[in-house]
Formats: C-alpha cells, structure tokens, sequence
C-alpha cells in the first residue's frame, strides 16, 4: 500500500482530471479507494493481500479491474464506463491515460448521487413497495442470463462459507464476540447445512448455481435515472461470487430484515419467485440468511479496528447484533397456512402481501397465487393477459392442483405459506384445508368480502397485475353459490390497514 501514496496523493488532486473538475471526494474500503470528480468516479484497487484476494501485483489489480468491468456491465451498463491507467510520464510526474508506463489500473464509472444509494434511502425511509418489484425484476433477469457454475456452489461451497465466517471471528473472540457463540453458530451451521446438502447439490446439478453478484446489501444498490441498479458486484472470488443464486437473493433480503423493513424483504423475495418460478431453496433459506449476518458480524468487527477509539464500541455492537442474528435464523418458527380467499377485487393479493412478512420464517411466507401460477403453466409471465383457452374448468382444476402442490412443497420445506386464490368452490377450499392437515401445521381461512361496486372498481383500475379479472368476470362471479362459508370472513372494503389487522387478528400474528 505504500507503493501506492503518491498514485493515491495524485488522484486526490483536482488537476489529475482536468482544468474544470472542482474539488475532488475520497471514498475508502479495505480493498479499493474510490476518487468521485466532477461527473466520473475512479475506482484503485489497493495493492493488499487478504485471506480472500491477492491485490499486490500490477498484473493482478489489471485482471481484477478487467473482471469488474465485466461482471458489472452485465448489471449496470450505464454506470461502469471502461478502464484507465494511471501512467508515470517523462516528465517523472503521472497522468491518465499518459503516453508513458503504465503504474497502476482505474475503473471509470459515471458518478451517481450518493443520495441514491439503496441503504441510504433506507435510513429515511424512502423505499417502496415499486423499488422492491423493480428490484426484484433487475436481480431474476441478471441471475437467468448470469454463466453456469456447476463447478462451484452445493454442499461444499456452504461449508467453505461457515468455516471462513468462524476463521474470520476467530481474531475478534476476546474483544467483541464470546468464543462460545462464534462456536455455537459454526455449530448450528453445519447442522443446519447437514439438513439440506441434498438440495443444495440437486439445485448445483439443476443450473441454479451461477456466476452471481455476491455481495448483494443495500449499500450495493443505487437508484440510477428512476430504476434501482445493483452495482459492484464481486470480481476477485468465484468462492464468493459462484454461488445458489437464492444465496446471493439473501444478502439483500437479510439487510432488509436487519433494518426492521421485512415488508420490503418479502416484496422482494415473493416477487423474485413470481418472475422466476424457483422455490426451491426454501428450506436452506434459514442457513443463507444465517451465513450472510454472519458475514456482516466479522466484516463490522473488522472494520471497527480501523476507526477510532470513541467510535469502535458502536462497530463492536453492530457485530455482536449480527451474530445474535445469524443464530436466530438457524431458529425459524414453525410453518403455517394462511388461504386468503374472495371474489376478485375483494382484495385477496393485497392482504396477501401485506400477512406475508408477519407469517412463519423470515423473509415471511411464500405467497402461492392463482393468477400467477396459471400464467406459469401457460409459459407467459405474471403480467401478460391470457385469453378464454386459458381459462377453462380442465385449466382452472390444473392451476388449483399446482397451487395445492406448491403449498405443500413449500411447507414440508419449513416455510409459511399463503395460498391466494378464489376458492368459490366448497371443494376447493376443503383442498387447501387439507394440504394443512397432510403436513401437520395451523391452518387459517379468510374470505374476503367487499360491494360490488368496490370490486369492480378496483378490478377497472388495475395496472401492471397478474389477475386478468374484467368488471364482467366480477358480475359473473356475483351469482356463484359459494355454500357454506367457515372461513373467517372479512370486510375488504375500507382502507388497506384495517383489512390487515383483521387478518392478523385471525391468524394470531
């Protein structure tokens, strides 16, 4: 790193990038310094050597800065520009993209407001319900075109994962963690991956081991021209990168956790599985989500040994609140069964979403949705409109099955479940009862009533929705003989926070 000074002096300087470029902002991690002037942000690789990456050579930050550019073009094209070297000219002073010897590499990226930032954003308060969807589409599209890893991933990359989490604790056992909690959670850990290295494998056998992101929080995320964009993704580690792609979805849905935002965790995660069709790691969810607070502990610990003595004690606090963390995830509370049920418009979805956080494990339930899943067996996604062929009793009797299977599936894998459909039919709402009583977990019904002309005004002022229910679908179901109702019936007419507490009431949560 002191090799490095006077190219780290330099790029501090306004004159480095030009006669109009004002005063010149410094961003430092333990692995990159990051110079923001004017409109561009230049981004070192320090010459370090850590257990997880060698920076130290020339050639080695050049290939680093080359993989970056790579991997992040791939999620934010607009932001990361190319490359510059930093070159030591005749003169013996350096320059830019000089004509001299090349002494050290930059990746230039268009600077964005830091205001932006996802983590940023979160500390006021500022994100949506949209952000997360949009999130949600960015990360499935990145994941599907992301490179195969079958070479990675599975039984032994979690493994690897536990033992550098307990390695990289070890240096912090006298002063910020207990030696036996680091020893517990390593403990809790392997037996919790001992219970789903089998799906782990298949899954790296099935393709869903890829080239990820790997380091997915909100500091990670920015909201560049109205869209949220993941950048700085992992470039020095296939370890850290090439790993289940619902690993890499549970950085960000444990950084949401930890700042009390659950809601927007499950948005995104029930989302990501609408856009995707991939439920099948639920049952390592517990562990993901467990791995990556346990990551956030000893990366906090660390990185409060290079603050002053007046701030550590917060970075130390942070840490031990991670570990305390990771253990709980290993801890879920047991499954259950939530149907939501009404005539469209009655509101079914969006209660749904809203009972979801509140319902079994986090990131909350899997929400298992008609409408969705009738597009799936189509092969058109959420959003587009099917026609009549699609909805045919042969159709309707097809979807209801896959939607009693996938709640099934879900709760034999540990997870709450909530099945959103209509469910007019006696037999259909006996079905879903009897998922419930087959996998041995509490079972709720609500039936969701509202007048008519609320549903068919809520049906009329859909946007972007996976229902393709008309104002005539409703008038169509107001004559259906729903027969006798044992489902806990609530009002769906007022406002959105009413319905929810209705809900809650009646699952208990």
């Amino acid at each position: 790193m002191d090799g490095q000074q006077e190219v780290i002096e330099f790029l501090s300087r306004a004159a480095a990038y030009g006669p109009e470029i004002g005063a010149v902002e410094r961003i430092d991690t333990h692995i990159s310094a990051v110079f923001l002037a004017g409109t561009r942000a230049y981004k070192l690789k320090r010459a370090v050597r850590m257990p997880f990456l060698d920076f130290t050579t020339l050639e080695a930050r050049a290939a680093a800065c080359r993989n970056e550019l790579e991997v992040n073009r791939r999620l934010a094209p607009d932001i990361y520009l190319g490359l510059a070297a930093v070159t030591r000219e005749e003169s013996g002073g350096l320059a830019i993209d000089g004509a001299g010897a090349v002494i050290d590499w930059l990746v230039v990226m268009r600077r964005f407001d830091q205001d932006g930032l996802f983590d940023r954003m979160a500390e006021r308060g500022a994100l949506t319900r949209d952000h997360m969807r949009d999130l949600a589409g960015a990360i499935a599209r990145f994941h599907a075109d992301a490179p195969v890893r079958g070479d990675r991933g599975g039984r032994a990359s979690m493994l690897w994962t536990i033992d550098n989490n307990a390695r990289s604790m070890a240096p912090f056992v006298t002063g910020v963690f207990a030696a036996e909690e680091v020893e517990r959670l390593r403990a809790a850990a392997v037996n919790a991956l001992n219970g789903v290295s089998g799906i782990l494998e298949r899954r790296r056998q099935d393709g869903r081991v890829r080239r990820c992101h790997g380091d997915l929080h909100l500091g990670n995320v920015c909201l560049y021209e109205g869209r949220p964009t993941p950048f700085d993704a992992i470039e020095f580690s296939d370890d850290i990168a090439c790993i289940d792609v619902h690993y890499d979805l549970a950085f960000l849905l444990m950084d949401l956790d930890r700042r009390d935002l659950r809601p927007l965790a499950s948005q995104v995660f029930n989302r990501y599985v609408e856009l995707t069709g991939d439920a099948g790691a639920l049952a390592a969810m517990p562990l993901f989500l467990s791995c990556r607070a346990a990551i956030r502990a000893h990366v906090s610990a660390a990185a409060g040994r290079n603050q002053p003595e007046g701030r550590r004690a917060a970075y130390d606090e942070r840490a031990r609140g991670y570990l305390a963390r990771a253990l709980r995830y290993l801890e879920p509370p047991p499954p259950r069964l939530v149907a939501v049920g009404g005539l469209s418009g009655s509101g079914k979805s969006r209660l749904a979403g809203g009972l979801a956080p509140f319902v079994g494990a986090a990131p909350g339930a899997l929400v298992v949705r008609t409408d969705v899943i009738r597009k799936r067996l189509s092969g058109r996604p959420p959003e587009a409109r099917l026609g009549a062929e699609s909805y045919t009793p042969e159709m309707t009797d097809q979807t209801y099955g896959a939607l009693y299977a996938a709640a099934a599936d879900a709760l034999a894998a540990g997870h709450g479940v909530i099945a959103d459909a209509v469910f007019a039919k006696p037999e259909q709402r006996q079905a879903i009862e009897d998922v419930a009583r087959k996998a041995g977990v509490p079972f709720t019904g609500l039936w969701l009533e509202a007048p008519a002309e609320v549903m068919m005004e809520r049906v009329a002022n859909r946007r972007a929705n996976a229902s393709d229910a008309t104002v005539e679908v409703v008038r169509g179901q107001l004559d259906y003989d729903i027969g006798p109702m044992t489902w806990r019936r609530i009002d769906s007419s007022g406002a959105q926070g009413d319905s929810l507490r209705s809900a809650r009431d009646a699952v208990g949560v």
